[in-house]
């Protein structure tokens, strides 16, 4: 199953959570040290989704570095921010689902 951002809560009974619970088990999941992640310092014209690209192989997963890093709007953040990115996107995968 792929992890997509654009999931919806369809219930209990549906096995999916909606994009905010998943938000806050990944960002709970690397302040209890449960997600082990890389700590960058973005730098100038540095987005999340080329981060997610370097280390997923694909820049879908720019939210996942988002909700790591407590960011809450992906395309705003300023050189100089600390980025958390989760070392092992399918760790996230089976942390969240």
């Amino acid at each position: 199953m792929a992890l997509s951002r654009y999931l919806r809560s369809l219930g209990p009974e549906a096995g999916t959570k909606s994009m905010s619970v998943i938000n806050t088990r990944i960002r709970k999941g690397v302040q209890q040290g449960i997600i082990d992640v890389v700590e960058i310092v973005l730098e100038e014209d540095r987005r999340l989704d080329q981060i997610s690209g370097q280390f997923y192989g694909t820049a879908s997963y720019w939210w996942v570095v988002a909700a790591a890093s407590g960011i809450g709007w992906g395309l705003q953040v300023p050189a100089g921010t600390i980025v958390l990115v989760p070392k092992d996107i399918n760790q996230i995968l089976g942390y969240v689902v």
